[in-house]
């Protein structure tokens, strides 16, 4: 049984093997509280984000459909550590979703990895684009993207889940 990485009370980086799985029962609760308390915590999201995110990751795992999309959690030593999502948009396009590393876990791979997998899963199944929504000030994350490829194609400040934001959007060419 996985343990909710919420209960840890001190910081720890991974040692020893990672294991990064697809979906699980429970995924959809634990990669939504994951974002649930990470940005209400740090960014004074509302109630309304925890809803989207529930609500659009429990369609997407209703709609999975293998051969296009894909899903990974990342663990050690059974505590869920990270997610990472690639959902088929049509056209030769998919969306990278639900990325978050726990903050005892930031720095030390984890990300890296799991945007790999999402990267690589993309090329394989023939996607020529992959893009995502973010918003400005999540760096360590958007350090990832571009060094993975994506480059930033758009900007607006909008107003969402309680909160004056500025969202970006990065795309990743794949042909």
């Amino acid at each position: 049984m996985l343990k909710s990485n919420m209960e840890l009370t001190m910081a720890v980086k991974p040692v020893g093997h990672v294991r990064y799985q697809g979906y699980t029962p429970g995924a959809v609760g634990r990669i939504t509280a994951a974002h649930a308390v990470y940005y209400h915590k740090y960014w004074g999201f509302d109630v309304s984000f925890e809803a989207q995110v529930a609500a659009e990751l429990a369609a997407f795992v209703i709609g999975f459909q293998a051969e296009r999309d894909g899903l990974w959690e990342a663990t050690v030593d059974d505590v869920f550590t990270g997610a990472i999502a690639i959902a088929d948009t049509g056209n030769y396009e998919a969306r990278l979703r639900w990325f978050i590393v726990m903050p005892p876990y930031q720095q030390s791979g984890i990300g890296k990895a799991l945007i790999q997998k999402a990267v690589v899963f993309s090329r394989e199944k023939g996607y020529r684009r992959v893009y995502l929504w973010t918003f400005e000030g999540l760096d360590r994350a958007r350090k990832l993207y571009e060094l993975s490829g994506f480059t930033l194609s758009q900007e607006q400040a909008i107003q969402q889940w309680g909160q004056r934001i500025k969202e970006q959007r990065f795309d990743l060419l794949l042909s």
